[in-house]
């Protein structure tokens, strides 16, 4: 099949590259030609527009058509209206959503995808249950072949998946740790959470491509292994070398500390996370993951380790860290008086 990714050099979508080209399918990207991440996909099959410009889309496409479209850069509404009016022909539109979609708190410990969609905390989340509907009701009024993921939170080399972390900068609490810094875990880190490595994700959606069961349908697709928070960063310490020097905050101490971490904490991570993958395995039988997170941030670390270039460190976040940790330390002490 011909299939065009929008995006296609992120963390998922570069993976979902690679699976489908191993898969045999004709792939073609579309982005903006920027990022600093390579690609196995010749530049001849790359398109060069900006996703969000529907005019310079539709210049960019010129005459192809395609299978499948996999939209990885569309967070609001006003994009996903686009894309059903620009690819209104295609075979299977597919939309890469978010699990924090799914309400938080949650009134059960397992998800599925019948779990309602309401997040209270996080616009982000918002705008993606917003994407949603309009895609269902595109589906359901005019038969637009929509298939919708929601994936958990996914690594690769490029990414290292904490919950009080620097997302532009991951290596920062590589660098952190390694300095004896205190490393912040919210709560008693005892939530589970799930991580779900960027290949195993690839090897539930490139699947799905071309199944009629995926039209109108919506599947998470997520790691089988659950991890408390507590083990997550000790098993990213083991990987860098070194015992992590953890101390527990209350998620709203973070919160009031730094407004911003209401939607990563309240919004999605600061509650447990364990998926049912029962629906994606009932059109994809096959589908189990091999990654485990202990080897996958192996793998990561070892990636960081031997790119210094990526070695960025996000000062801002160091600063922030440091006074918050001072802060709820000096608290431990006088209370223990």
């Amino acid at each position: 099949m011909k299939v065009l990714f929008i995006g296609g050099t992120g963390i998922i979508s570069s993976a979902c590259v690679l699976e489908a080209q191993a898969q045999g399918h004709d792939v073609w990207l579309l982005n903006r030609g920027r990022s600093r991440n390579t690609t196995s996909v010749a530049s001849d099959q790359t398109l060069v527009a900006d996703a969000a410009d529907e005019q310079a889309v539709r210049q960019a496409l010129g005459s192809h058509h395609f299978d499948v479209v996999v939209q990885f850069v569309a967070y609001l509404p006003a994009q996903v209206e686009q894309d059903i009016r620009v690819f209104a022909d295609v075979g299977q539109y597919v939309f890469i959503s978010s699990a924090s979609a799914y309400e938080k708190p949650p009134t059960h410990w397992m998800i599925t995808e019948s779990t309602p969609l309401v997040n209270p905390f996080w616009q982000y989340s918002r705008d993606k249950i917003a994407c949603e509907e309009l895609l269902v009701d595109a589906f359901e009024q005019k038969g637009f072949p929509a298939t919708i993921i929601r994936p958990s939170l996914t690594y690769g080399l490029t990414q290292i998946p904490v919950v009080i972390g620097s997302w532009a900068r991951p290596f920062t609490i590589l660098d952190r740790m390694r300095r004896g810094k205190k490393i912040i875990v919210p709560g008693d880190g005892t939530s589970i959470w799930t991580l779900t490595h960027n290949s195993d994700l690839a090897k539930g959606l490139v699947p799905l491509f071309g199944l009629p069961g995926a039209i109108g349908e919506d599947f998470h697709i997520t790691s089988d292994e659950a991890l408390s928070w507590n083990q997550i960063y000790q098993l990213v310490g083991s990987a860098a070398g070194v015992e992590p020097d953890i101390l527990h905050i209350p998620s709203d101490g973070l919160v009031a500390a730094d407004p911003e971490e209401l939607g990563n904490l309240w919004g999605d991570k600061a509650y447990s996370s364990v998926f049912d993958n029962s629906k994606l395995r009932s059109l994809v039988p096959d589908f189990h993951t091999h990654v485990h997170f202990e080897e996958g941030i192996a793998r990561t670390v070892e990636w960081f380790d031997a790119h210094p270039d990526r070695q960025e460190i996000d000062e801002a976040a160091n600063e922030n860290w440091d006074r918050v940790a001072a802060v709820y330390v000096e608290a431990l002490r006088l209370a223990a008086q």
